[in-house]
């Protein structure tokens, strides 16, 4: 299983790192193709046999990354309408509430990427990439080696307050080694601003450990060998990739950035 991962992890990097790097139009096809999956697969933990659902978020997820760039107020006003929408979708059902979740859940993270590589450029989006991958794999080190109390052993049982402090001591010691390599005179900020990102991107993980377990789901698929579906390997950055839209958001000054 371990070697599994591995490969998987060898073919996925590079691929992500590939398509930042290309930009505009090959990223934002990239995440429209991700979003549109991590909506089906959301839709079948949360309400397995029913599509409409899945194929409406999807399609919101599309259009919001198309809009992300040229009409991101847009974008952020079609995410927020199609979540009433996609409940009355599924309201003859168990979980529309669920349902109408997996919008912004999906839609948003997707938006708000592909604005990030146009306004936050493309060493802030690998930079987000490189806290996610090491905060996950400091974290399991950490948490494996150290082990100790559990962090939420109702939600996650194998995560420990180790892993969690583990992996924002990596994110930090990574963020020191990308301020050396762009901006050595952003480096405390960024060191600090890692480390908290890392926390987001925690609890961001255990957002999506919480609705598996709340529906007795393993994986949310089984698209990437030993990783699951794709919910599972993109998980940290539902939340990380908005906290780090709107911090660039800010620190361009606000509306003008748009």
């Amino acid at each position: 299983m371990l070697k599994t991962r591995v490969l998987s992890a060898l073919i996925m990097v590079p691929v992500a790192l590939a398509c930042a790097w290309a930009g505009s139009p090959v990223f934002d096809i990239a995440i429209a193709a991700v979003a549109v999956i991590m909506a089906h697969e959301w839709q079948a933990i949360v309400q397995a046999g029913y599509r409409a659902p899945g194929w409406a978020s999807g399609a919101v997820s599309v259009a919001a990354a198309v809009l992300a760039v040229p009409a991101p107020e847009a974008a952020l006003a079609l995410i927020a309408g199609a979540v009433p929408v996609v409940w009355l979708l599924a309201r003859s059902r168990a979980g529309a509430g669920w349902s109408a979740l997996g919008v912004l859940y999906v839609a948003l993270p997707a938006m708000t990427l592909v604005w990030l590589r146009e306004h936050g450029g493309l060493a802030t989006l690998i930079w987000i990439f490189v806290i996610v991958w090491v905060t996950d794999t400091g974290g399991y080190v950490f948490g494996k080696n150290i082990g100790g109390p559990k962090l939420s052993p109702r939600i996650s049982p194998n995560k420990t307050w180790a892993g969690l402090l583990g992996g924002a001591f990596s994110a930090m010691v990574a963020g020191a080694a990308v301020a050396f390599l762009v901006n050595p005179t952003a480096a405390l900020a960024l060191i600090l601003f890692s480390g908290g990102l890392a926390i987001v991107e925690q609890m961001s993980d255990l957002t999506e450990s919480y609705v598996k377990r709340r529906f007795g789901v393993k994986d949310s698929g089984h698209i990437i060998p030993g990783h699951g579906g794709v919910l599972d390997r993109v998980d940290g950055l539902v939340l990380t990739a908005p906290a780090v839209a709107l911090a660039t958001y800010l620190a361009q000054g606000g509306i003008t950035a748009w």
